[in-house]
């Protein structure tokens, strides 16, 4: 494990409570706080140049004059993309130390490991490492000139916004057959010609998302009711007027935005004549 007096510069130290971390407000940005008066269980992360990366746990404690906790999602865009991966980290590990303190097996106290994130149980001998659930996301299309791609409203919103499907990978499941059983429950679609598209860490709260594209093979839209409130077939004129995923925070908007992108770049090029 690494100590923060192998790097000279001063630590950086991101505030840790909930999913939400201490920082200083501006009126369209956000620092990181590093030096506050506040105490708790401290964990090395890392570097970022010469300084050592530190979260620690600050839960429940109030924030000191002129900062504020703010959550993961309300952070975006208020500091750069490396800082808020820093942040999305430190949560995690703080949230994993936070709840392995005790054995999952015997009930017995765990220890940290110093040389290794892991939480051991001096009893039963089991080790308690930091969780990452995966999950599949993906986006469906069919059609050949005009293509049209699967979008769905879930029910865990209230109001109408419409993304790409996802599920976690069950136990014996490759990512593939999790992709092809997860279209097929939610939507009752069948699908083929699976590529990947890329992954994201997705502290919300311990997710590895692993991006793919997919080809609509067979089937009528019968949407899971107890997952998805809505489920159609959406052209990228049609995604517009509607509140969807969009942009580069999730996985989920770089899918849909990177299709728009391909099939407006084929109507340019003359493919939709």
């Amino acid at each position: 494990m690494l100590a923060p007096e192998q790097f000279p510069g001063a630590p950086l130290q991101v505030w840790v409570s909930g999913d939400r971390v201490l920082v200083a407000p501006h009126r369209d940005r956000a620092e990181l706080s590093a030096s506050v008066d506040l105490d708790g269980p401290r964990h090395v992360l890392g570097s970022i140049g010469d300084r050592a990366v530190i979260a620690v746990d600050a839960t429940r404690q109030a924030p000191p004059d002129g900062l504020e906790w703010i959550g993961l999602r309300g952070l975006n865009g208020l500091i750069s993309d490396e800082l808020w991966a820093i942040a999305a980290r430190s949560v995690q590990v703080v949230e994993w130390d936070r709840t392995h303190r005790f054995c999952g097996r015997c009930g017995w106290e765990t220890v940290p490991d110093p040389a290794e994130r892991v939480r051991h149980c001096p009893n039963c001998g089991l080790n308690a490492y930091p969780r990452v659930s995966p999950a599949i996301i993906v986006l469906v299309t069919r059609g050949e000139d005009e293509e049209e791609a699967l979008l769905a409203w879930g029910t865990r919103r209230t109001k109408p916004h419409y993304s790409t499907l996802a599920g976690f990978v069950e136990p014996g499941e490759t990512l593939e057959q999790t992709l092809v059983r997860e279209v097929r429950e939610e939507t009752g679609i069948e699908v083929d010609h699976i590529t990947y598209f890329g992954s994201q860490s997705w502290p919300f709260p311990h997710q590895l998302m692993v991006g793919f594209r997919a080809r609509y093979m067979s089937g009528e839209i019968k949407p899971q009711e107890s997952e998805i409130r809505d489920a159609r077939w959406f052209t990228p004129e049609q995604v517009e007027g509607v509140t969807a995923s969009r942009g580069t925070f999730s996985i989920a908007g770089r899918l849909i935005d990177g299709w728009i992108a391909e099939q407006t770049a084929r109507v340019g090029a003359g493919g939709g004549d």
